[in-house]
């Protein structure tokens, strides 16, 4: 078993990673994200976004990089799908593909349930429907800790049952059960990526990106849902990335499924709108709607367990109060500069 490594990969260091592979969501916070380190690490990528949520602005780095291909397309456009694969297959087979096309706003499927079907499950439905018809084996899929629900005890990989309490929570268990099934089937190897709250810049939702834009609209007074008590882990997106990239290297059994995140370690919603007011508007009013939920379907509270990835080899650099630290710095410059 290698020691833990702090952060993921050391510089240089020679990778086994496919060198050819498909990303959806690709324009999105996290996926911009990963579409930037797959082409530092000398890989061809070539990415699917419809821009309903992402922008081509985050994409202005990798659009410069003659190994990067994009395509405004929506993965439940199965026939514009097979149509593109069928020709970017033509210079040579994609290796894999990461699954990050979904909705990432909870609020939003509570408001319509239809976003997460259409946007979460069906796309990895579709989306499967064309890795089989172009033989793309292997599949890496962005989860989220939203599928466990509310429990008392720590959130480790193979607790059970699982009841989501938000739409977006349960399509993202019924994608991992699709994949699942596909793996039975055609799929050579699935690797499930369970994140917690993810912080850092390009973000298009979350508490510190909307306390920013709060702020930007009425520097005086920030309003927060809920009283501020609510606590989770947050993980800062540099060390997602790194985070996924590693599993992929060093797991290898058919299902792979890894919970990813900082471990005894969590922020306050009061300690983030604390944070955001002194970068962004010193002095401004707190004010606090109360209750303990944010709003319907949140999960107030909870205690998330890697030990699994730990296990693996890797453990992150930053705290969740660091990543929040660091991610309100980028967001705040980020809502200024817009």
């Amino acid at each position: 078993m290698d020691k833990p490594r702090q952060g993921g990969f050391e510089s240089g260091a020679v990778t086994s990673a496919p060198n050819k592979c498909l990303v959806t969501g690709a324009a999105g916070f996290i996926g911009s994200h990963l579409v930037d380190r797959l082409l530092e690490r000398g890989q061809t990528v070539v990415g699917l976004d419809n821009l309903k949520l992402g922008t081509l602005s985050n994409l202005a780095r990798a659009r410069e990089n003659p190994r990067f291909r994009f395509f405004q397309a929506d993965v439940n456009d199965t026939a514009a799908v097979s149509r593109l694969l069928a020709a970017e297959s033509a210079s040579g087979p994609f290796a894999m593909a990461w699954h990050l096309a979904a909705n990432s706003d909870i609020r939003a499927g509570v408001v319509d349930p239809d976003v997460d079907l259409r946007d979460t499950f069906l796309t990895t439905h579709n989306l499967l429907k064309a890795l089989r018809e172009h033989r793309i084996l292997r599949v890496a899929f962005a989860s989220t800790s939203a599928i466990y629900g509310v429990h008392p005890a720590k959130l480790t990989e193979d607790l059970g049952p699982l009841f989501p309490i938000s739409n977006y929570g349960a399509m993202k268990l019924a994608s991992e059960a699709a994949l699942s099934a596909a793996l039975e089937s055609f799929l050579e190897r699935v690797w499930i990526f369970r994140f917690p709250n993810v912080v850092g810049s390009r973000a298009t939702h979350g508490a510190i990106y909307d306390f920013a834009r709060k702020l930007k609209a009425n520097p005086a007074e920030l309003e927060v849902l809920g009283d501020g008590t609510q606590e989770k882990p947050y993980f800062h997106v540099a060390d997602l990335v790194e985070a996924m990239l590693f599993i992929v290297e060093r797991a290898s059994e058919p299902l792979n499924y890894y919970n990813i995140g900082t471990a005894d370690s969590v922020t306050s919603v009061r300690q983030m709108a604390e944070a955001v007011v002194r970068e962004m508007a010193p002095g401004a009013k707190i004010r606090y709607t109360g209750g303990s939920k944010g709003w319907v379907g949140d999960v107030p509270r909870f205690s998330y367990s890697v030990e699994k990835l730990r296990r693996l080899g890797w453990s992150p650099r930053l705290t969740s109060d660091q990543a929040v630290e660091r991610a309100v710095r980028e967001i705040v410059q980020e809502t200024q500069a817009g």
